[in-house]
């Protein structure tokens, strides 16, 4: 009980500063984002956030008052129970955990994303775990499933009056999701029906969120934007995959996920592929993830400041999120300690509890 009296304590005081003159930039406008998925879990931990007088201010409206005017959070489906939340609360990124922090941002004037996972923790390239509960569906199973997901929380949001400007259907989903069902590889024998899955899948999901918000964009999420992944969308065409906006994942200062390519290749690299996306499809394209090494902040000015001169101008490119920022100090959730992983080491946090220089640059208009 203890947990949810400090997460209703933040939420009290939040609300007693979140009536201020702000002015909420347009919709459609150049998105400055976070995914601050862990906020609540962090707030459990008591973890502070600070402005430049080192006065405490609630995380999001810290972020707000430094440029960012969007946020971005995951949806999972069935996070294993267990993990430390709050009574009365599904797990993290469960409905209620998502429908709480978005509240919160969207009476603060930010503008919400929604990224559904379709897995019961992270999915990414190298996992695309099926929900527990779903393990056993066909197609036609699965895409009633899917669809009822992603109604129900849309749904939730918008009864408690938040909007969703942009909605993921899937998470870095280049190599497929809800594995086996629909993956994509390269030595799957059956390659065309997991290309058949995979794009009913997305059109359901897709189907689904205009069901609730007609007019919300639907993203279609994959990783490693340094690479030519036309080959990707063409095939999403060609099996009637359906999205609005291309999102894509840019860690440039991972060079081993690269070939040893430097960072200033990759910037290169990702700002290429991105013209050659909008030159093919034509539709607008966002970075949905960001991550830079914190340690290195004089580094990641750098990368910032350049990543930016290449796309901010660009008509179709509608903004840049960087993936967990307000974590430092090597605060890690629950179980990534329970596991012995550590903390996640790109977040752009001082440890002094305040957005660090390359964050700044970030969102500097």
């Amino acid at each position: 009980m203890k947990h949810l009296i400090s997460i209703l304590s933040v939420l009290a005081i939040f609300t007693s500063c979140a009536k201020d003159t702000y002015t909420p930039d347009p919709i459609g406008s150049y998105a400055y984002g976070a995914d601050c998925s862990w906020l609540t879990e962090e707030e459990r931990d008591e973890v502070q956030f600070y402005n430049d007088d080192m006065q405490p201010v609630e995380c999001m409206q810290l972020m707000r008052d430094h440029g960012c005017n969007s946020v971005r959070f995951r949806v999972w489906v069935n996070h294993p129970v267990g993990l430390d939340t709050p009574e009365g609360m599904r797990p993290w990124s469960g409905k209620e955990d998502v429908v709480i922090k978005a509240k919160r941002a969207a009476d603060l004037g930010l503008r919400v994303m929604i990224d559904f996972h379709y897995s019961d923790d992270f999915a990414d390239p190298g996992k695309q775990i099926t929900p527990a509960a779903w393990a056993d569906y066909d197609l036609e199973q699965m895409k009633s499933a899917v669809h009822d997901h992603t109604v129900e929380v849309l749904q939730a949001l918008k009864d408690a009056g938040v909007t969703p400007e942009w909605v993921q259907v899937g998470n870095e989903t280049r190599p497929g999701m809800l594995w086996p069902l629909a993956q994509l590889r390269d030595d799957n024998p059956d390659g065309h029906g997991g290309w058949y899955n995979y794009a009913a899948l997305t059109a359901v999901g897709y189907d689904a969120c205009k069901e609730v918000f007609p007019n919300t964009t639907v993203i279609v999420h994959i990783d490693n934007a340094w690479q030519d992944n036309r080959w990707f969308f063409r095939n999403m065409q060609q099996y009637g995959g359906k999205w609005d906006m291309i999102g894509l994942s840019h860690y440039p200062m991972m060079s081993e996920w690269a070939g040893g390519r430097t960072w200033q290749e990759l910037n290169t690299l990702a700002a290429q592929n991105i013209k050659d996306l909008y030159d093919e499809f034509q539709c607008d394209i966002m970075v949905a993830e960001i991550g830079i090494v914190a340690a290195q902040e004089d580094e990641a000015i750098l990368v910032i400041n350049d990543m930016r001169s290449r796309i901010d101008t660009l008509p179709y490119m509608k903004g840049i999120f960087y993936w967990e920022p307000q974590i430092y100090n090597d605060w890690a959730p629950k179980e990534f300690r329970d596991k012995g992983w550590g903390a996640y080491n790109m977040g752009a946090f001082n440890n002094q509890g305040q957005p660090n220089k390359a964050l700044r640059a970030l969102w500097r208009r």
